[in-house]
């Protein structure tokens, strides 16, 4: 006799992974430079392809222009794009060489009298920039830019004359920091965990994290963001985390938060992905194209730093 009653449903199919749904968005959105560096860190790519795409944004004064920094628009070499540039090579493990050397002697002959970096040039006027980003005829030497360069030059042991004055300018902004934005201490984490001196790093970064806490600098409970405050100059909504300052375990301002914190971060960031499969950016929107040439760059970053903690991306 034969059996009735309705068959039974084929199982659902697997939801698709945060890695899954962020690639759909990297391969819709994105520029070539991020979608090689994708293939790199999540598709087994090569590292050549990226270094490649990378090509496209360099000058022959040994820079990097272009838009490489979405929020710079123009062909002029800018510290903040090599910044962006070395993030890219060290990134792919390709922060050495012939290449390296160009960009040192770039940022020699673009430095200030005490041997560090500027943010922007006054070559950027002319050309579209963020309104956030201020454009001066005698631009000071800043954190923002040296710090992230020394430490990313110190991280792959690069030696080169330019760095010994720069790192002397990192030290000393760095111990002198009493109040400072989430920007800024971003770059001196940067500079700081790859400072040769690691004893001073380490007590450096002590200081540095009783800063950020006294000062409410990182959002210690996600649920509950709307309720803290936003620096001065900052978008609405333009909050900082623990893992924004601690993008991998192994950085010194991991040990600014406890694992409760952490994992609350961690938690939110995972929940962060939107719809799109993509990350958003949370400064100030200025310009169609740039927001959407930054939010690839955030994705990876995003996919990074939840692969570093060990959080399951696909």
């Amino acid at each position: 006799m034969a059996e009735t009653g309705a068959s039974p449903l084929p199982p659902a199919p697997p939801a698709p992974t945060p890695l899954f749904r962020a690639e759909h968005f990297v391969w819709l959105t994105a520029r070539v430079l991020e979608q090689r560096l994708f293939a790199y860190h999540f598709l087994n790519g090569g590292a050549e392809p990226a270094e490649t795409a990378l090509d496209a944004y360099r000058n022959e004064d040994g820079g990097y222009g272009h838009a490489l920094e979405p929020d710079l628009r123009g062909p002029v070499s800018q510290p903040l794009h090599v910044v962006r540039a070395l993030r890219v090579l060290d990134s792919l493990g390709r922060c050495a060489g012939r290449r390296v050397e160009q960009v040192c002697r770039y940022l020699t002959s673009v430095s200030n009298p005490d041997g560090a970096l500027p943010a922007i040039r006054p070559g950027q006027r002319g050309y579209p920039a963020a309104p956030f980003v201020p454009i001066v005829d005698d631009p000071p030497s800043e954190l923002l830019a040296t710090g992230p360069a020394v430490g990313l030059l110190h991280g792959n042991e690069v030696w080169h004359a330019w760095l010994f004055r720069a790192t002397d300018f990192c030290w000393q902004a760095v111990d002198s920091l009493e109040t400072s934005h989430p920007y800024e201490i971003q770059a001196a984490v940067a500079f700081l965990d790859s400072a040769p001196d690691r004893p001073r790093a380490e007590a450096a970064a002590d200081r540095l994290g009783r800063l950020v806490r006294a000062h409410r600098l990182a959002v210690l409970d996600p649920d509950r963001r709307d309720t803290h405050p936003v620096p001065p100059g900052y978008a609405p909504g333009e909050h900082h985390f623990p893992h924004d300052y601690a993008r991998t375990p192994g950085s010194l301002a991991r040990a600014w938060f406890t694992d409760d914190e952490m994992e609350r971060s961690l938690d939110f960031l995972a929940a962060d992905q939107q719809q799109d499969g993509g990350w958003p950016i949370r400064w100030r929107r200025w310009a169609p194209g740039t927001a959407l040439e930054a939010r690839p760059v955030v994705t990876i970053e995003a996919l990074r730093t939840l692969r570093s903690y060990g959080r399951p991306i696909g």
